[in-house]
Parts: C-alpha cells; sequence; structure tokens
C-alpha cells in the first residue's frame, strides 16, 4: 500500500470516527470524491479491499484503521 493512500483512509476513518461515532461503516469509496480524479489510487484501494483482504461491501471504520496500521 502506497503511502498516499494509507493516510488517505487513515484520515477519513479518523474524521468518520469522529463524526458518527465507533459503529461508523464505510466502503472504499469513501476515500474518493464522487468524481473518479485518480482511477489508480481508486484501483489500488480497490484491491487492497475486495483481493487482499475480502472485506464486505462496507466494513466498521475502526476495523480497516487496524488492518491498515498492521500493514
Amino acid at each position: 500500500m502506497t503511502p498516499v493512500l494509507k493516510a488517505k483512509i487513515i484520515q477519513v476513518c479518523d474524521s468518520k470516527i469522529a463524526e458518527k461515532g465507533a459503529g461508523v461503516s464505510l466502503s472504499f469509496y469513501a476515500f474518493f470524491k464522487n468524481k473518479n480524479d485518480n482511477p489508480a489510487l481508486l484501483m489500488e484501494a480497490a484491491t487492497w479491499w475486495i483481493l487482499t483482504h475480502q472485506l464486505d461491501r462496507t466494513e466498521k471504520a475502526y476495523k480497516i484503521r487496524e488492518l491498515v496500521f498492521d500493514q
């Protein structure tokens, strides 16, 4: 995982947890704007989410954050 994606995931998870609480769930699309302005980074996130970790469509933000820190 690139440092750019790692930082983005941690920032979004922290923000969503602070805003909505520890039970908030996210999909990998939460790390991107509605506009696909960085397809390579989107594919990296999708590959990490779907192929590497075989996660469900949505997962708890705290779980995602822990997975990123374990890498």
